[in-house]
C-alpha cells in the first residue's frame, strides 16, 4: 500500500534539507522555517503558506498569481500568502521559500555550522 505524504511533510522534508534551515513551531501553531533568526516563511497546516518579500519583488509575484495579500495585512505589499491546494502549489511554495532562502544566504552567508 502506497503511503501518501501531506503537503506540509513534502515541504518540510525539502526545506529542512537546506543548509542552515531549522524548522520551528511558531507561537500561533504555524510551522516556521528559520535561517538563523530570520524566518523565510511558515506553513499553516497543509493549506496555506505565508512569506514576506521585498517590495521590489512582491508586485511581480502577485501579478504572476504566485502570491496574494497576507490575511492579517490586506492591501499591503511585503507580507504574502499562498494557498496550497495541489502538488503544483506544493512545488511553488518550495520555490518561493527557496527565493527567500537564497536572498538571506546571499546577504548574510551560511552560518559556520552549515558551511
Amino acid at each position: 500500500m502506497k503511503q501518501t505524504r501531506t503537503a506540509s511533510q513534502t515541504i518540510v522534508d525539502e526545506v529542512a534539507s537546506w543548509p542552515g534551515v531549522e524548522v520551528d513551531d511558531g507561537e500561533l501553531g504555524e510551522l516556521a522555517f528559520k535561517f538563523g533568526r530570520r524566518e523565510i516563511g511558515h506553513l499553516h497546516g497543509d493549506f496555506a503558506a505565508h512569506f514576506s518579500f521585498p517590495k521590489s519583488v512582491w508586485p511581480e509575484l502577485k501579478e504572476q498569481g504566485r502570491i496574494d495579500y497576507h490575511p492579517v495585512f490586506p492591501n499591503r505589499q511585503g507580507p504574502a500568502a499562498r494557498r496550497i491546494d495541489d502538488e503544483a502549489d506544493v512545488r511553488d511554495v518550495i520555490e518561493l521559500l527557496r527565493m527567500n532562502y537564497d536572498r538571506v544566504v546571499a546577504r548574510f552567508g551560511l552560518p559556520p555550522a552549515a558551511a
